[in-house]
């Protein structure tokens, strides 16, 4: 039984024998609280999961082992280091922000502002619930119907550094959306951000409906970013206990993505 913030719950992954049998964005657990109650939550279905105080760590980060914040988020501080900025200077986009374990990793590199922005109000409200103040603002938003409004409200920013962590592909994050984050970085700025092996490998292939294998690829080979490091490493276990390979990546950010080339990627 676990106990967070008053929250007391049995945590349980699929049985066995039905866990071969669901990719990635397919997983699910099962949550049975003292009352009784059981719901079943897929793991993609975050607005849910931010909803239970502490959930997201004790599923992703201490039942499956989940590394992607602290290896993006030190790649990234090594990246600023040997490039010998100053951290505490600079203002950060944590994009797809969720409950702010990443943004609490941004804090520890001493990254001066820290800006959260996610689609899901669920997610700001957990961040400002399990750490209150970590963020200067944070923004629950379509980062693909901006009004005029929020879009000067997040330019007014000036953004260094973006990060997305554990958000790009199966359809979190549109590829317009993406590209609608990135540009309101200022060149040069440090993107920082990891993708599943398998959208960077297969990016022509039908499985990688996301876009963003051939997105990522064109702005690197068109001089959009330019790499500094990558790493592959496991991003976390499934449920079947097999490991998720992910590639990290930091890279420097020296031209906006025209939106058109979001329209070419997706088709």
């Amino acid at each position: 039984m676990a106990t967070l913030d008053n929250v007391d719950y049995a945590l349980r992954l699929p049985p066995k024998h039905a866990r071969g049998e669901l990719d990635q964005d397919e997983e699910w657990c099962e949550i049975e609280f003292v009352d009784g109650e059981r719901r079943r939550i897929r793991f993609h279905d975050y607005a849910e999961i931010y909803k239970v105080p502490g959930l997201y760590e004790r599923l992703f980060a201490d039942q499956l082992d989940c590394e992607s914040p602290r290896v993006v988020a030190d790649l990234l501080g090594e990246a600023l280091r040997d490039d010998g900025l100053t951290p505490d200077k600079l203002t950060a986009l944590d994009f797809g922000a969720g409950n702010g374990m990443v943004g609490e990793l941004l804090a520890e590199l001493t990254i001066g502002d820290i800006v959260g922005v996610d689609l899901l109000p669920e997610a700001r409200d957990a961040a400002q619930r399990d750490r209150p103040g970590l963020y200067d603002a944070y923004y629950a938003l379509d980062m693909t119907q901006l009004t005029s409004e929020q879009r000067r409200d997040l330019m007014r920013h000036d953004f260094d550094v973006m990060t997305v962590v554990a958000a790009l592909g199966f359809g979190d994050i549109p590829p317009l959306a993406f590209a609608e984050a990135f540009n309101l970085v200022g060149s040069p700025g440090w993107i920082a951000f990891n993708i599943r092996d398998r959208f960077v490998e297969e990016k022509s292939s039908e499985e990688e409906s996301s876009g963003f294998g051939g997105l990522i690829e064109r702005m690197f080979r068109e001089g959009i970013l330019e790499e500094r490091t990558r790493t592959r490493y496991t991003h976390r276990v499934s449920v079947d206990g097999e490991p998720l390979e992910y590639d990290a990546v930091v890279a420097e950010k020296h031209a906006d993505i025209p939106l058109d080339w979001v329209r070419d990627a997706t088709g």
